[in-house]
């Protein structure tokens, strides 16, 4: 996006009183967002069905000197503005109706990793939890998933050491701008995981921690993945929130199981009693619930002799290529088909035997 327009997209995510859902809205009726900021007060009435107070806080809005020091912040930063125009947004979180109009992300990690996983719980954890989040991350690492927390203490510290320990791309969804970070005591975890993964955010630089932010950026930990893992919690917290989200989402939350009356284990009991969560008793249970098959070394894969592809199966193998499976979703959003063109792409592929159609709407090559 250019910096012209993206002065204006925040901006407008900055007007007091738009909301992700209203913003989505407003940019479905109105593709360019500068000018929106041109039009007179009725014309935002009529077509957005905009309030009184909502036009004047879009005609009264005097921050864009204060935008424009953000934007050159974070460039000089290296801090990327991934906006919902934007291919990198993760395809994922743009599924939720609520996902924020715009991410701010420091690190090298791909946001639409063929697979993603949040790994949540407790700040106070047992040695049980600790034990079983290290091990987990341990053997999903065959699985080449990306792991997705809050950076707080307990269980999410434990999951994004863990996947550094082992290799897998790790980021933190922080609850305040990329100026500072909260809690202090995780900088040189921060610091690593910048370069093997990332920190995001989508609270603009200077933004200040504010407690109500917490339980509104677990909406993006729950978006961002495939699935939520619940290793320990009570049965109230930001864990309980994050999973009936994930839940909300239509995503699949796994939940570790604890006996009947620990206190870190009750909502873990509760959301599997409330059929909001499926048992998990280890990392490989979970990689079959999800269809996952353990990544298979094939270096440069090349095709068949003779074999003649259209622009868009192209694409798809060249994707593919990557490694691992891929679902329905990930393909359409990295490719750019429309879904009659990648459906016929697809069975096309499949006819040539060169890719297999896997149980949950995945691929994997064939050759």
């Amino acid at each position: 996006m250019k910096n012209e327009d993206l002065l204006y997209y925040l901006a407008l995510c900055r007007v007091e009183g738009i909301g992700p859902i209203r913003f989505r809205k407003m940019l479905e009726q109105q593709e360019s967002v500068a000018t929106l900021f041109t039009l007179s007060g009725r014309q935002l009435k009529q077509q957005f069905g905009l309030s009184e107070n909502l036009v004047k806080n879009i005609k009264q809005f005097s921050g864009f000197k204060d935008i424009e020091n953000e934007i050159r912040q974070c460039h000089d930063k290296q801090i990327r503005i991934l906006t919902l125009k934007d291919t990198d947004y993760p395809y994922r979180l743009r599924q939720c109706a609520d996902a924020p109009p715009v991410l701010y992300v420091q690190g090298t990690i791909d946001l639409n990793m063929p697979r993603m996983l949040s790994v949540i719980g407790t700040r106070r954890y047992t040695a049980y939890g600790k034990e079983i989040t290290e091990k987990w991350i341990e053997e999903l690492a065959a699985y080449d998933v990306g792991i997705i927390s809050g950076l707080a203490f307990g269980i999410d510290a434990i999951a994004h050491q863990s996947a550094l320990q082992h290799k897998l791309p790790t980021a933190g969804v922080l609850a305040h701008g990329l100026h500072t970070l909260y809690p202090m005591q995780h900088s040189l975890l921060a610091k690593k995981m910048i370069a093997h993964g990332g920190l995001l955010t989508e609270y603009p630089w200077g933004a200040k921690i504010d407690i109500g932010n917490f339980p509104t950026r677990n909406r993006i930990v729950a978006g961002l993945s495939d699935a939520t893992l619940v290793i320990e919690t009570d049965s109230k917290g930001g864990s309980m929130i994050t999973a009936e989200m994930a839940w909300s989402y239509h995503r699949d939350v796994f939940c570790v199981p604890g006996r009947i009356g620990d206190e870190k284990s009750r909502g873990c009991n509760l959301l599997i009693q409330q059929l909001k969560a499926q048992i998990v008793t280890s990392a490989e249970s979970l990689a079959l619930a999800m269809g996952w098959k353990a990544a298979s070394v094939k270096p440069n894969k090349q095709l068949p002799l003779f074999v003649e592809l259209s622009e868009t199966e192209h694409k798809i193998i060249t994707i593919m290529q990557q490694g691992g499976e891929w679902h329905i979703d990930t393909l359409k959003e990295l490719s750019h088909c429309s879904n009659p063109a990648l459906a016929a792409a697809l069975l096309n592929l499949e006819m040539q035997q060169l890719i297999t159609q896997n149980p949950g709407k995945t691929f994997t090559l064939s050759y």
